[in-house]
């Protein structure tokens, strides 16, 4: 299936009180992995890289294995820039075929976020490119990025997405990029409200580490994408470093680069079950007779 973008698969875990699993991918393997989970589960899936994540490789790059990948398999998937941080950025990950862009404008004020997420919903709409924008920051650190919390105000949140026109919304309830050295104090309730006042469905980022009921939680109050990376990222670097304090002469990188795709691929399963979105992934007609009634 070709790539797709997230606009369709939001609405209906929106509907449907699920959330689809975002999961950022470093290299080759992972991306692999997070695609091989979801067709175990025939998930909708999202792949994602971050500004940091594309200096280490590029935008062609990232975007040519996700789409070779994604190309032989039956379920959906999207490619999305995560975190873009300029509309230069943005415009780039546009013109290589990224499906999915959000833009962070959450440490501006209103007006400021507003102005830079506005005229990137305009040159994606015509290319069928959804665009995600933040409000409210997300606290932690994320690649190069570091944000201090913030919640989301309700009526900020109205007129961002009316005078935006985004496809969704980041929304800030208290969680933080990164490994938590506390457990952190979230507004649950703020995305019930949320809920009511915001027409787009709504992203949770800053999941990982937080205990399983509390996702479900946020998704049956509303949140229809979770965003994870630190989880992953833990997993595959694990995974290697046992496989070389097992094997410490091995001179193939495909040997530990197999097994970091393994432990990545079984945290992605667990991470989806989790978002309810296992067997919700549309299959196109000739697809279709590839997975059981």
């Amino acid at each position: 299936m070709p790539l797709i973008n997230t606009e369709s698969m939001l609405k209906r875990a929106r509907e449907g009180g699920w959330a689809v699993g975002a999961f950022n991918a470093e290299n080759m393997e992972m991306i692999q992995a997070v695609i091989e989970a979801a067709e175990e589960l025939k998930a909708p899936v999202i792949i994602q890289t971050t500004p940091g994540t594309l200096k280490y490789g590029s935008l062609d790059l990232y975007f040519a294995i996700a789409l070779t990948r994604a190309k032989k398999s039956p379920v959906e998937v999207s490619i999305h820039l995560d975190h873009g941080d300029t509309f230069s950025l943005a415009a780039q990950a546009l013109r290589t075929g990224y499906t999915s862009i959000m833009i962070d404008g959450s440490k501006l004020p209103l007006g400021e976020n507003i102005a830079l997420t506005e005229p990137v919903v305009k040159i994606c709409e015509p290319n069928g490119v959804s665009v995600e924008g933040e409000l409210g920051k997300v606290g932690g650190k994320e690649d190069d990025q570091e944000g201090g919390a913030g919640y989301t105000d309700t009526e900020e949140a109205a007129e961002f997405v009316q005078k935006t026109g985004v496809n969704s919304l980041a929304v800030g309830v208290g969680t933080a990029h990164g490994v938590y050295k506390e457990t952190p104090v979230l507004k649950a309730e703020l995305i019930s409200v949320l809920r009511e006042t915001v027409t787009v469905p709504m992203v949770l980022h800053g999941a990982s580490g937080l205990a399983d009921e509390v996702v479900m939680d946020c998704i049956s109050r509303g949140i229809a994408k979770v965003n994870f990376a630190t989880e992953l990222r833990i997993a595959y670097t694990g995974a290697v470093q046992k496989y070389l304090s097992g094997d410490p002469g091995v001179p193939d990188p495909k040997k530990y680069g197999a097994a970091g795709r393994d432990a990545v691929r079984a945290k992605v399963i667990e991470k989806m079950r989790i978002c309810g979105c296992a067997g919700k992934s549309i299959l196109t007609p000739e697809c279709a007779g590839g997975y059981p009634a």
